[in-house]
C-alpha cells in the first residue's frame, strides 16, 4: 500500500513537470502569459463598468484580479478536460498506469501557475494600500485544496464522459461561460437581489469565489461560504472519482 503510494505520487510530479515543461516550450515570454489574460480581462472589465457604465464600488481593480485568478484556474483546467485523455491517449495506450492521474498532473499544472500569481495579487493589493494577512498561512491552503478537489472531480467527470459523448467539449464551452457570468466575480454577491440571494448556494463556484475574495482583500475566512464550498468540493469529488472508475474499463474501446 505504501509503495502504491509512492509510486502514484513519483507518477503525478513526472506528469505535473510534464505538462509545465510543454506549456513553456519555446514560449519567451512564459510565466507572463499566467498572468497576462486574467490582467486584460480585469482591464477590459474595469473599463466597462467603472469608468464607461461607473459601478460604484471602491478598489474594483482589487476587485476584479482577486476573483478572475482563481477562476482562470478554474476555467484552464476544466477548458482542457474534455480532450485531456484523447490529447494522451498514446501513453494511456502503451503504459499501465492510474488514468487518473493525467487528470490531476492537468489540474496541479493550473494550479501552479495559480500559485505563481499570488505575488501579482500581493502587489496590486501593496500598490493600493493593503496588505496580506496572518489568515494566508492557513487560508490560502485551505482554500487550495478545496478548489483542487472541486476542479479536479469535474475534470475527472468530463473527460471520461466526453469518450463516449463528443459533444461534451462544445456543451462545456458554453456552460463555462454561462457561469461566469453567474458567479459574482465582475459584480459583488451583496447586488444581487435579496430573493435571489439563496441561490448563489446553488453555484458551485460562487461560494468559493467569494471566500477567495475575502481572504485577499479582508484577510477573513466566511466559515458560510468555505463550508458551502467545502460541501461541493467533496460531493464532486466523490461524483467524479466514481463516474471515471464506472467508465475506465471501456477507455480502451473508445481510445
Amino acid at each position: 500500500m505504501r509503495q502504491d503510494l509512492r509510486y502514484f505520487f513519483d507518477l503525478v510530479v513526472v506528469l505535473t513537470a510534464k505538462e509545465i515543461k510543454v506549456r513553456y516550450k519555446n514560449s519567451i515570454l512564459g510565466y507572463l502569459w499566467s498572468i497576462a489574460l486574467p490582467l486584460c480581462f480585469a482591464c477590459v472589465f474595469y473599463i466597462s463598468f467603472k469608468v464607461v457604465m461607473r459601478i460604484q464600488m471602491e478598489n474594483y481593480a482589487l476587485f476584479l484580479i482577486c476573483g478572475l485568478f482563481p477562476w482562470q484556474w478554474f476555467s484552464n483546467s476544466v477548458n482542457s478536460s474534455a480532450m485531456i485523455l484523447l490529447g494522451n491517449s498514446s501513453i494511456i495506450k502503451k503504459v499501465k498506469f492510474p488514468r487518473a492521474t493525467v487528470c490531476m498532473a492537468m489540474v496541479l499544472n493550473d494550479g501552479v501557475h495559480f500559485l505563481l500569481s499570488i505575488p501579482v495579487i500581493a502587489l496590486f493589493l501593496y500598490l493600493h494600500g493593503f496588505h496580506p494577512s496572518w489568515t494566508w498561512a492557513y487560508g490560502l491552503p485551505m482554500l487550495f485544496v478545496i478548489q483542487f478537489l472541486f476542479t479536479y472531480g469535474i475534470v475527472l467527470m468530463i473527460a471520461s464522459i466526453n469518450l463516449f459523448f463528443r459533444d461534451m467539449e462544445r456543451l462545456v464551452s458554453v456552460l463555462i461561460t454561462l457561469l461566469f457570468y453567474f458567479t459574482p466575480i465582475i459584480y459583488s454577491e451583496t447586488m444581487i437581489p435579496p430573493s435571489y440571494q439563496p441561490l448563489i448556494a446553488l453555484n458551485p463556484l460562487a461560494s468559493l469565489t467569494i471566500a477567495w475574495r475575502h481572504l485577499f482583500l479582508d484577510g477573513h475566512m466566511l466559515v458560510t461560504h468555505v463550508s458551502i464550498s467545502l460541501a461541493w468540493a467533496v460531493l464532486l469529488f466523490s461524483l467524479g472519482t466514481w463516474t471515471f472508475r464506472r467508465l475506465s474499463p471501456r477507455f480502451a474501446e473508445v481510445l
